[in-house]
């Protein structure tokens, strides 16, 4: 049997790393790339070469190209949200000319945004049939993303599966990046430093250990690698609703303390849905599972963050 062959873009993230151990465990042959993000036209270059290379890596068997990548978050602009896009399109332009003869055999997996695409549509929870109502660039930028990807499909024939992801938490957070309430909470509570919280308390929202997330993404994998498709959404979240209120009770569970946090004001609150509960209704045999409990995911991120936070000193 041929080997799977996985190109997992933006292995270096908090999906894309999980997304990369748990393919290795089901015996792919993984590939990743160092990509220079910080500079448009290295970015490009090296995307295109490792496009390329990963594809006269094998000749037959079946092969997934995962998008994990993207350093915008609400508040990035829309010109940087554009440019990131356009790296999408230069990419999947390449997998269409070097894996035309292989197009029956591949995937291309696009991480997007549940809480980006959603936050401004009335009457939660918001599934697959849910009209995307952003209310950002960010929200409207990954529509733009998965629309880049959705064509491909359709141009190609190749397995397009579009993953509208809930609040992803756990170890490998970029603390550097104004987004991951939890492991802020974890990074504060170890710093002795306050967390900003700019949304009422009575927010809901629908948090998915990434473990649990990178597994779903592979079980998700698998069930396109079974047939031909036309190009699919698929929400991935837990299906749990929790207030912010209760994040902040679990912390002060796994912390034993109260979590430092104020509340502050912010333009970028506009942006945020006040109701962002989800389910999914697309291949529920991935959804049909167990999923990590806050306050455990809570205390294995907080043990990721002390050990980074350790590494950095």
């Amino acid at each position: 049997m041929n080997a799977t062959h996985t190109w997992v873009v933006g292995s270096g993230g908090l999906l894309g790393a999980s997304v990369t151990r748990e393919a290795r465990r089901r015996g792919h042959h993984v590939h990743t790339s160092a990509i220079p993000w910080s500079d448009r036209s290295l970015a490009e270059e090296a995307l295109l070469q490792r496009c390329s290379a990963f594809f006269d890596s094998f000749r037959t068997g079946a092969w997934n190209v995962v998008w994990a990548a993207g350093a915008g978050v609400n508040g990035t602009s829309a010109a940087q949200f554009a440019e990131e896009n356009d790296l999408i399109r230069t990419v999947l332009a390449r997998v269409e000319s070097v894996a035309a003869d292989r197009a029956d055999t591949g995937t291309v997996f696009l991480a997007s945004s549940a809480g980006g695409v959603y936050a401004g549509a009335p009457g939660a929870p918001h599934d697959e049939e849910t009209p995307p109502i952003p209310l950002g660039d960010y929200g409207f930028a990954k529509l733009q993303s998965e629309s880049v990807a959705t064509e491909f499909g359709v141009r190609t024939g190749v397995n397009v599966v579009v993953g509208r992801f809930a609040n992803l938490y756990g170890p490998g957070q970029n603390l550097a990046k104004p987004q991951g309430l939890i492991s802020h909470l974890c990074r504060g509570y170890l710093m002795a430093s306050p967390v900003s919280i700019y949304v009422p308390m009575d927010t809901l929202r629908d948090y998915l250990y990434v473990s649990d997330a990178a597994e779903m993404v592979a079980d998700a994998l698998a069930v396109s690698a079974e047939r031909r498709i036309a190009p699919t959404v698929k929400i991935f979240a837990s299906g749990e609703a929790v207030t912010i209120g209760s994040i902040l009770g679990a912390c002060r569970t796994v912390f034993r303390r109260r979590p430092n946090v104020v509340l502050a004001a912010s333009p970028l609150a506009a942006f945020q849905g006040r109701d962002l509960r989800l389910r999914s209704t697309v291949w529920p045999q991935i959804d049909r599972r167990t999923h990590r409990t806050l306050p455990a995911g809570i205390a294995s991120t907080l043990f990721a963050t002390r050990q980074a936070l350790a590494v950095g000193r």
